[in-house]
């Protein structure tokens, strides 16, 4: 008898990553913490891949008095604190591709001198007509920078167009990257987008969201349509409940003067997590290409039901963090931060149940929590899936048997579990729930890559897939703007929770109601 094998073949997948073309970066606020803890770090990672195109060059842009070799000498300090590897010779030939210049933002002469800088730099480096522009400004400068630009003809690199505020052609190899939050409602995101497609076409607009550069992020996608056992039961059919949880044990730290005006529901809830609440139950994409994923998105974003105002409580809860200890240490609360408003009434956590509206998730709860000052850092996306429906166990006194659950770890320690039942060694009904765990940095021997690496390498070789689009946007912002109205009008202050804690009961009881 020949020898039955399987018909699939184990083979070594070979990756294989598209090598930047030419560009330059324009960073405004190059002198901020931003450029300094992650930009300049991220872009020297892909030079370091030798991903990076020998050409390359960035000029620095910002309000703070440098000369090109000062603005060198922190950029290699800043590369030093970050990467383990950085070497002198390396970094040394890094830091000769940065430039910097200072000015007003709202000079226009500002930009005429950044205008000539860039062409004697682009003779220079031959990089004439591929720039990419980065505002690593603070919101309010958006529009101020934006229409600067196309006021001083910079929105397009191929040639100058003949009227100061011509649209420019799509395709042309001029890009806009920019920060969250994009807007703090649904008005005012509507008219940034607005104010900025006069200048910009969308084919060149790079809304960064760095959660969506996170490797197990990504791997929502894989996991999901490239492993039939899995898609096959995503759904309704199947799945109990969805729960996504982003928990913080730091406070507001150094951003208290943003964040008291933000709160938990515009700065991680209406991009991070409804973006991975997105991943998680969107439908297949036709292809793997920027505008069909993103299409699938908004799709399932506009499907979400909208919150009934009238019981606000029994679908989301906001907190406050107030005195307490994280690992032994005594932490203030929120409102005796350096900079937050003593009476303030932001909210620091935010517990939603949500539900999705189509035929796929239709009576499925999705649970979303994030929180500042909590017991622990853990971001996780856990799959609930439903009860066996018979349990022929039950007459051994084993009739209530755990579901399995299917666990993203996003991070500290990014990987994936499933957990599921099985007999243990011993008498013969002896049953117990086992894990099947997955860690990244075990199985692949290396520390996971920063976020803006995949970003910013995404942006220079015009890949918008992990970008967000202007109707994403704005969907988004239509979902929460009426709980944002709501609650200004609202007298009462957040529930407070004690820092340290792991949740506070209000928000345990959406879960518990269902």
């Amino acid at each position: 008898m020949p020898e039955i094998r399987p018909s699939v073949v184990s083979q070594e997948i070979l990756c294989t990553e598209v090598r930047a073309p030419p560009n330059a970066m324009v960073v405004f606020g190059a002198s901020g913490d931003l450029a300094r803890r992650k930009l300049l770090p991220s872009v020297f990672e892909i030079l370091a891949r030798d991903l990076l195109d020998e050409g390359f060059y960035l000029l620095g842009c910002g309000r703070t008095n440098l000369s090109d070799g000062s603005f060198r000498e922190a950029a290699k300090q800043a590369i030093r604190e970050k990467v383990d590897h950085a070497s002198g010779k390396e970094l040394d030939s890094f830091a000769g591709k940065l430039y910097y210049i200072a000015g007003d933002y709202d000079d226009a002469a500002f930009y005429q001198r950044i205008k000539s800088r860039l062409s004697q730099l682009g003779k220079k480096h031959k990089v004439i007509d591929s720039l990419i522009y980065y505002l690593a400004v603070p919101p309010f400068l958006y529009t101020t920078i934006v229409e600067r630009l196309s006021q001083a003809e910079l929105t397009c690199a191929e040639k100058t167009v003949a009227k100061q505020q011509a649209r420019p052609e799509p395709g042309r190899r001029v890009k806009l990257v920019v920060e969250k939050p994009f807007g703090r409602n649904s008005t005012s995101a509507a008219e940034l987008n607005e104010r900025i497609s006069r200048c910009f076409d969308e084919s060149q607009i790079y809304r960064i969201d760095h959660y969506l550069g996170k490797e197990t992020v990504q791997n929502i996608l894989m996991f999901r349509f490239a492993n039939a056992i899995f898609e096959a039961v995503w759904d309704r059919n199947y799945i109990d409940s969805v729960q996504i949880t982003a928990a913080e044990t730091v406070g507001v730290e150094h951003r208290a003067s943003y964040y008291d005006k933000a709160g938990a529901l515009r700065d991680m809830f209406q991009s991070h997590i409804l973006q991975m609440l997105a991943l998680v139950a969107m439908e297949p994409p036709a292809s793997f290409e920027a505008d069909r994923v993103r299409d699938e998105k908004v799709k399932l974003l506009r499907s979400i039901r909208p919150f009934n105002l009238d019981q606000l409580d029994n679908s989301i809860v906001r907190g406050q963090y107030g005195p307490g200890a994280i690992n032994g240490q005594e932490v203030a609360g929120y409102r005796s931060e350096t900079g937050v408003d003593p009476q303030s009434k932001t909210e620091t956590f935010v517990a939603a149940k949500l539900f999705i509206d189509n035929w796929r998730w239709s009576g499925v709860p999705f649970y979303l929590r994030t929180g500042k000052c909590l017991a622990k850092k853990d971001t996780e996306i856990a799959i609930f899936f439903k009860n066996v429906p018979h349990s022929i166990f039950d007459s051994a006194g084993l009739g209530d048997i755990p579901p399995n659950v299917i666990v993203l770890q996003i991070q500290p320690e990014e990987g994936m579990s499933l957990s599921f039942q099985a007999k243990r060694p011993g008498s013969k009904i002896c049953m117990s729930t086992l894990n099947m765990d997955f860690k990244y940095k075990s199985v692949f021997q290396a520390d996971m890559p920063e976020a803006y690496q995949r970003l910013l390498l995404d942006c220079m070789v015009g890949d918008q897939t992990l970008f967000t689009r202007y109707d994403d946007v704005e969907v988004s912002w239509r979902l929460l703007t009426p709980v944002l109205e709501a609650w200004q009008k609202d007298d009462s202050a957040p529930y407070i929770y004690a820092a340290g804690s792991d949740s506070f009961p209000q928000a345990d009881a959406l879960i518990k109601s269902s």
